[in-house]
């Protein structure tokens, strides 16, 4: 089996890609060939649970594609045709175009594979709202162009969430899908202990990389206008858009909560779990969301979240009960969800957050998601229907989902 995306690898895997990649080699009878990005400009090749063939990562987007693009096809034809890969999963539409160009093309030679591509976000529209793009109209045109293609030779479809789904029924209304979150390495947060206790915590904590996208611009007025001086705001998450970031901390200057508002940068997944232990709410006040893994994460702890009612979000929070919903970009309600976790019963709230992740997610319930994947993807599914098939799985997620 091959995957091509570009998630960027180190050489040891970090902690959580270890943990997925190792869960993926023991639940399959396939040996996995990665194909993805280096961490740097160098290129490598190594094992480590699977098989990884890492492409230079240069330091600009547009370079990055014109890397993945033109080294990309010629490695995984060259996997597919010599290790005889009958699965070749894609991360994107858009690395599905290149899974698609290859299935075409051994399918030729008189070699047959299947292809299985994940939506994991609104991938028509993330891109514009994460930074400026040059020729915007000439970039959607080639990018819808290439999922079109993409979804045309595909033969089954994993999404994450109730949104991402209905975006790949509209490119691809036949083909079978199942929904599941994307990986998270849920044991450290599952173990770490709260630090503060919910009722007793004043901290709001933010996790997420800083883009436009993210709408931390949104939080940081809204905290400055939040009545309780004594909270502080954890923003988590590396600066993948340096401009924005830099605005970000001369906006917080300008509030007046620059003394108030840390930006802690990227952290690993247990001080992530600290952070959440401390923290009486997380906020992800995005603009466009596939799902919102760190929603999940943070309830592991007991911590409420206020989130956008956007994308998958509203799939996590039910609004009142686990935390809050506010209207993307309204930084009224977001002030005032802000006031409502300082004078609610947070106790019973961080309880009902708790109790609703550990039923969401679980490694076994991951690796179970790709085992049903696999078997749509290569016809072994119960029926023969791919409508009825698409159904079957994404009723199975809803209800994991909807589990107390």
């Amino acid at each position: 089996m091959c995957w091509i995306s570009s998630a960027r690898y180190s050489r040891p895997l970090d902690a959580a890609s270890a943990r997925k990649w190792q869960l993926l080699a023991g639940m399959s009878n396939y040996e996995l060939h990665i194909v993805g990005f280096s961490s740097s400009l160098r290129p490598r090749r190594f094992k480590q649970h699977v098989h990884f063939y890492l492409l230079p990562q240069p330091p600009t987007s547009l370079l990055r594609y014109l890397v993945i693009f033109s080294l990309a096809p010629v490695l995984l034809f060259s996997l597919v045709t010599r290790r005889r890969a009958s699965l070749i999963v894609a991360q994107s539409p858009f690395e599905g175009a290149i899974g698609a160009a290859v299935k075409s093309f051994v399918g030729i030679l008189g070699r047959r594979s299947k292809l299985i591509i994940e939506n994991h976000n609104n991938f028509e529209e993330d891109v514009f709202l994460q930074r400026s793009v040059p020729l915007p109209r000439i970039y959607r045109a080639l990018m819808l162009g290439l999922a079109r293609f993409a979804f045309a030779r595909a033969d089954a479809v994993r999404v994450i969430s109730s949104s991402t789904a209905e975006r790949a029924r509209h490119y691809a209304p036949d083909l079978p899908q199942t929904r599941f979150m994307t990986f998270s390495d849920t044991d450290v947060f599952r173990r770490s202990e709260r630090r503060v206790p919910v009722a007793e915590a004043e901290d709001v904590v933010y996790a997420g990389v800083l883009i436009p996208r993210k709408g931390v611009h949104h939080l940081l007025n809204a905290f400055a206008a939040l009545d309780h001086p004594r909270a502080q705001l954890h923003l988590v998450g590396g600066a993948e858009n340096a401009a924005y970031a830099e605005t970000l901390r001369r906006q917080a200057v300008s509030l007046g909560i620059s003394e108030r508002a840390h930006f802690a940068g990227a952290v690993t997944q247990r001080e992530l779990a600290e952070y959440f232990g401390s923290a009486r709410v997380m906020v992800l006040p995005s603009l466009s969301e596939g799902l919102g893994r760190v929603v999940v994460e943070a309830m592991m702890l007991g911590t409420p979240v206020i989130g956008s009612r956007v994308g998958g979000i509203p799939d996590l929070i039910r609004d009142g009960e686990n935390g809050y919903l506010a209207e993307a970009g309204d930084e009224a309600e977001l002030v005032a969800a802000l006031q409502r976790i300082y004078a609610d019963d947070v106790v019973e709230m961080g309880a009902s957050a708790r109790a609703f992740a550990d039923a969401f997610f679980s490694p076994s319930q991951y690796a179970e998601g790709y085992r049903t994947l696999f078997e749509l993807a290569l016809g072994k599914a119960s029926t023969e229907d791919p409508a009825q098939a698409r159904s079957t799985a994404t009723e199975s997620s809803d209800q994991r989902a909807a589990e107390p």
